[in-house]
């Protein structure tokens, strides 16, 4: 078993999505779950002491396959990013938006979306709240998406934009530890689930 420390705030991401190859985001989509990959993270990681979920159907599915009748706090602010038009899109025919800076990259939304930098916001109290819980006895465990983990990394880090950089593979852990004067990352993205059968994205 993997030991998280108390103070510890670890995101998972979802299992991988049905997503027939389409752009998801709040697209509420099912999860691709593997109970042999699942079950081996949960025997790895124990069970926490708190548990918030994204609403979304695949994180959802994503918290029973780890932790079967675990109580979820589902907070609405751990959605991923909204993609507006291009929700729904083949990853072929996503615009493609030329070079771009993280910086400029993080302020675009497509047309009725939101940016990163906006979803990087909403986010952002939510996980603020949820490592104050953290410092007084975790470790928590939030179930969510590639985006929300990304967040947590630009909470970190200070830096939105910098968090761009990151890759969030589904069931990887991004872990955060919660002290006293801010959070330092202890791991980005680890024990990531092989599957190439399908292009993840958010």
């Amino acid at each position: 078993m993997q030991e998280l420390a108390e103070n510890e705030l670890v995101v998972i991401r979802h299992a991988p999505a049905e997503t027939g190859g389409r752009m998801a985001g709040r697209r509420d989509v099912p999860a691709r779950i593997d109970a042999a990959a699942t079950q081996a993270l949960a025997a790895r990681l124990g069970r926490p002491a708190h548990l918030a979920c994204s609403p979304a159907l695949r994180c959802r599915q994503t918290a029973e396959a780890l932790w079967p009748g675990a109580a979820l706090q589902i907070d609405p602010r751990l959605w991923e990013q909204d993609f507006g038009a291009h929700e729904g899109l083949p990853y072929a025919e996503l615009p493609d938006l030329g070079p771009l800076t993280r910086a400029q990259l993080a302020r675009i939304a497509a047309p009725g979306g939101e940016s990163f930098a906006a979803m990087v916001a909403r986010v952002t109290p939510a996980l603020q709240e949820l490592t104050t819980r953290a410092r007084r006895g975790g470790p928590v465990v939030v179930l969510a998406h590639a985006g929300t983990a990304r967040a947590a990394l630009a909470l970190a880090l200070g830096d939105t934009p910098a968090a761009l950089a990151f890759e969030i593979a589904p069931l990887s852990l991004t872990r955060l530890r919660c002290l006293d004067d801010g959070l330092s990352i202890v791991q980005v993205a680890g024990a990531p689930v092989a599957d190439s059968q399908t292009p993840e994205c958010p």
